[in-house]
């Protein structure tokens, strides 16, 4: 499965909505995907979204999208 990760950049600052970035992991699970971003960088996660087939292949459409390995 694919998810969308919203995240903030640095933990250390409170959260604005003009400094979330994102990044697309593949995970078996929301947890899964969670704790791999967790383990792998310092980013303060938002918010995990499931893609379904029709949100993927609208993401897949942007210049920027690519699968993030750790």
């Amino acid at each position: 499965m694919t998810f969308k990760i919203y995240f903030q950049p640095d933990q250390t600052m409170t959260p604005r909505r003009e400094n979330t970035k994102s990044i697309y992991v593949e995970a078996d699970s929301e947890a899964a995907a969670r704790q791999m971003v967790e383990q792998h960088t310092e980013y303060n996660i938002e918010y995990v979204e499931l893609l379904d087939k029709k949100a993927l292949d609208y993401e897949k459409q942007s210049p920027d999208f690519k699968l993030t390995t750790f």
